[in-house]
């Protein structure tokens, strides 16, 4: 099954907005994972999927800040098997 979550032009600040958001949320459901019954591997693992999505956003707005692009192509497509 495909779904697909996000498919057009935005604008920057937009764009911005839209990828923040669903990053927000992916670190959210990763800190609320986090708790006293979580190995120390596991914390660990999440801990670090968390800094590298807060360095991709990072990554992402200062790239969005730099550019002069009119409109912004995204397209996020969900896949479940």
């Amino acid at each position: 099954m495909e779904i697909k979550l996000i498919n057009g032009k935005f604008n920057g600040v937009d764009a911005s907005v839209l990828i923040s958001e669903i990053i927000r949320v992916k670190i959210a459901f990763l800190e609320n994972k986090i708790n006293a019954k979580s190995s120390e591997e596991e914390i660990k693992m999440r801990e670090s999927h968390i800094k590298e999505l807060q360095t991709n956003l990072s990554e992402f707005k200062k790239s969005i800040t730099k550019s002069d692009l009119k409109a912004i192509n995204l397209s996020c497509n969900l896949t479940i098997s």
